[in-house]
């Protein structure tokens, strides 16, 4: 067994944890992780669904038992969340290190841009609600889009479904919060299946860095600050920088 992986990925998902709850994002941190630790991009991204799941699956239980989740809405989001993620890991699959990795290089200026400058949930928070139809339509366009980002790469999906579901879909931030956590939850799942089923994830890995994530959101959640924003940016942005230079070597070297 090589340690070094264990090393950089272990360390870098727990701060991932503690920043998703401080202030959402954690997956800016943690698939870089494993693609720093030299993790193959299609391996990285099955094992880094085993340790999301752990952490969101802990999440969704909390959100359930806090009443937060809209049930009405929950089975619709639930459905297209699936589909969408399990279209989106599919298509991954197709693409070759290579390919996925000059997509990262355009995926991730947009994901640090938007972390630096992105103003969060804003006015749209407390808006009249919609009717039930027209918040089911938008509720599952959401799920399906997004998962299928979600099954396809990954990282920030959490933040983004809340930001649509109170945007567009005009929910409260509580609902949005607990149905973007089973949101997030079904496309975890329905793309940790595909890798599982295509043997690209790494057990041993996923699960212990799934237990780091535990430990990291656990302290994140009890440390909470209001300013947890201004702490998580410099962080994640780091994080995305060094991969992103990476990125650039080995594409350089390998050309």
């Amino acid at each position: 067994m090589e340690f070094l992986p264990y090393l950089i990925v272990c360390p870098l998902v727990f701060i991932a944890g503690f920043v998703d709850a401080i202030a959402g994002g954690g997956g800016l941190i943690s698939l870089p992780a494993y693609l720093i630790a030299g993790v193959p991009v299609h391996m990285a991204i099955g094992t880094n669904k085993l340790s999301a799941c752990m952490g969101t699956a802990l999440a969704t239980i909390r959100y359930g038992k806090t009443g937060y989740i809209p049930l009405k809405l929950a089975p619709f989001a639930v459905a297209f969340a699936l589909t969408g993620s399990t279209i989106g890991a599919e298509l991954a699959l197709l693409l070759d290190d290579g390919v996925f990795k000059i997509i990262m290089l355009f995926i991730l200026p947009l994901t640090a841009a938007y972390v630096l400058f992105g103003k969060g949930v804003n006015a749209s928070e407390g808006a009249q609600p919609l009717p039930f139809l027209k918040a089911v339509l938008i509720t599952v366009a959401v799920a399906f889009f997004i998962g299928m980002y979600d099954g396809f790469y990954g990282p920030g999906t959490g933040t983004f479904m809340i930001l649509f579901l109170v945007g567009a879909a005009k929910l409260r931030l509580s609902e949005a919060n607990g149905l973007s956590k089973v949101m997030n939850l079904s496309t975890n799942i329905a793309a940790l299946a595909v890798y599982l089923f295509n043997g690209k994830v790494i057990y041993p890995l996923g699960l212990t860095a799934g237990a780091f994530c535990l430990l990291g959101s656990y302290l994140g959640t009890r440390l909470f600050t209001k300013n947890g924003a201004k702490v998580a940016k410099p962080i994640i942005l780091t994080v995305l920088s060094i991969f992103f230079v990476k990125t650039v070597l080995e594409l350089v070297q390998g050309s």
